[in-house]
């Protein structure tokens, strides 16, 4: 079936929802442009393991800190059913993603299943194919060690108890290959080391932190300079773990993405980083921003680089004209904005246990509101679920105004990016706690 070509969006008719239900949706994942190199045999992981990737209707009536939802949660339109179903059409049969099977019963090794931020909106996701997660984690070990030489031996727990193979698989369930998941393992893993050695806790300070990360952003967007200045460039590459990793893992990520999804992870990438320069000029100044300017800060220095690429990790595109249209950006931003104060909320007992001041939502809101750190917290709940329902709810008038099936598909990944991280942060007990506030 031919793919369909580029598809403006249209004003919403009235009858777009039920025109979209009832429409067919072929859709042809299109080769990656320069295949990977074979991969030893892994099983891939079965349709009826994979999780419902869900753009969920949010419910009117619910209360803004209302309990947790789960997939079943809310009223979905009918548009929002369509994307459920999964595509329908010729060839489209293994792109069709089966209701998840029960959780797997705990046993060694299983990891811990903690506990939901309590009356967050989220979405409940089955525990990622083991066989995957245990390959990223061989694989991404293997790449930190002795292709970037990320950590030290004594950073080596630290490492593991991050958990990026189960991470990353939870997030990415319609991954063709594993090799299209270390895609997105090296590029996560990366963007973290140079959070660690650059502004947080290995050595990390906002003073000069402006130069360091230009420079490492010229791993991932190339110097282009005259020939005299060319080899002092490329050596500096080398220079620190923060600028190996982003070398290394944007080398592999450029035999997977084509141009235009490389350039948007650059684009996405150089808001990351200047959400980093805004958090450390507040760190020198001791300024505390009001919730408003925090919440403008984060919007930047957040996870969006994330779920953009779910896309070419899922080995196919969402073309340029598409992704850069206003509604698409305000979907993604959304996402990226919940996602981020999911972090927030799940890292809070960690970053006051931490030497200090670290800005998150709650400590914010305490400090300009004037109400108890209880209260402050759970006013960032509410603040999650406004934006985690405003995300659901554009992403289905989306899906309505333009059912183009790329993008249908893209914000299916970017939804199941959102109920994948919320998953990793609720069960890595290793680096998370909840405060006692309940």
């Amino acid at each position: 079936m031919p793919e369909p070509g580029p598809s403006p969006l249209p004003p919403r008719p009235s009858d777009a929802v039920s025109r979209l239900a009832a429409l067919g949706l072929g859709i042809a994942a299109r080769p990656a442009p320069r295949p990977p190199a074979a991969e030893p045999p892994v099983p891939a992981a079965p349709p009826a393991q994979a999780p419902v990737p869900e753009v969920h209707a949010p419910d009117p009536a619910a209360p803004a800190g209302g309990p947790a939802a789960g997939p079943g949660a809310g009223v979905r339109s009918p548009a929002l059913e369509r994307l459920l179903r999964g595509p329908g059409g010729l060839g489209t049969a293994g792109l069709r993603l089966a209701p998840p099977p029960p959780p797997a019963a705990a046993g060694p090794g299983a990891p811990a299943q903690g506990r939901p931020v309590p009356g967050l909106y989220h979405h409940p996701v089955p525990e990622p194919d083991p066989v995957r997660v245990a390959e990223v984690s061989r694989r991404i070990k293997v790449w930190a060690v002795e292709e970037a030489e990320v950590y030290p031996p004594e950073w080596e727990e630290q490492f593991d108890g991050f958990s990026v193979g189960r991470y990353m698989v939870a997030c990415h369930p319609d991954a063709p290959t594993v090799e299209h998941l270390m895609t997105a393992t090296r590029l996560m893993v990366a963007e973290n080391v140079l959070d660690d050695c650059y502004c947080e806790d290995h050595g990390g300070s906002p003073v000069g932190l402006g130069g360091r990360l230009l420079l490492a952003h010229t791993a991932l967007d190339p110097l282009h300079t005259v020939q005299e200045y060319a080899p002092a460039w490329a050596q500096s590459l080398q220079c620190d773990a923060p600028r190996r990793a982003y070398r290394s893992a944007m080398e592999h990520f450029l035999r997977q993405a084509t141009a235009s999804q490389a350039d948007r992870y650059r684009h996405d990438m150089a808001r990351l980083h200047l959400g980093y320069l805004a958090e450390a000029a507040w760190a020198q100044t001791a300024y505390v921003p009001q919730v408003w300017e925090y919440l403008a800060m984060r919007q930047f220095n957040n996870f969006r680089p994330c779920p953009t690429i779910t896309d070419t990790v899922g080995g196919y595109e969402l073309p340029a004209d598409l992704h850069a249209q206003p509604a698409v950006q305000r979907v993604i931003a959304l996402a990226g904005n919940a996602t981020t104060i999911v972090n927030d909320l799940y890292s809070y007992t960690k970053e006051l246990d931490s030497p200090g001041m670290h800005l998150n939502l709650p400590v914010v809101v305490a400090a300009c509101e004037g109400v108890s750190d209880k209260e402050a917290y759970l006013k960032s709940v509410e603040v999650h679920n406004e934006l985690m329902r405003a995300f659901e709810s554009e992403a289905a008038d989306l899906a309505a105004s333009c059912p183009d099936p790329r993008l249908l598909r893209f914000l299916r990944g970017v939804a199941v990016w959102v109920d994948g991280n919320h998953y990793w942060h609720m069960t890595n007990t290793y680096r998370y706690s909840l405060p006692d506030y309940w």
